[in-house]
């Protein structure tokens, strides 16, 4: 499996924007789909974005189309998710996870994910 940890979490008022890391490691990173996730507190986790090896086909969740970005530098090992106009309901544990088995029929629509970062705070004020 591969190793992931996240960061770029924190405290951003309502509009604000912030942007979050994954840094991947113990594998070839290329190899895998990536995807972000995130639970509120007192609801199941959700999947917020996900994108190919090659960065070239990403999906994202209804609730953060058109606000998140998500990219990926294999160069670097690492993905990131840019988040823009951000609202109290994006306040949230935001987990990275790779998929070391992606295919487009489940990896897009956020399952298969095998392994898991332990997740960045993200608090959206209003």
């Amino acid at each position: 499996q591969v190793q992931l940890v996240e960061s770029g979490g924190g405290l951003v008022q309502a509009g604000g924007s912030l942007r979050l890391s994954c840094a991947a490691s113990g594998r070839t990173f290329s190899n895998y789909a990536m995807g972000w996730f995130r639970q509120a507190p007192g609801k199941e986790r959700e999947f917020v974005s996900a994108i190919t090896w090659s960065g070239g086909r990403t999906s994202y969740a209804d609730s953060v189309k058109g606000r998140f970005t998500i990219s990926r530098d294999n160069a670097k090992n690492t993905v990131y998710l840019q988040m823009n106009s951000l609202k109290p309901e994006d306040t949230a544990i935001y987990y990275c996870a790779a998929d070391s088995n992606p295919s487009i029929l489940t990896t897009m629509r956020g399952f298969g994910f095998d392994s898991w970062g332990r997740g960045t705070q993200v608090t959206v004020s209003s």
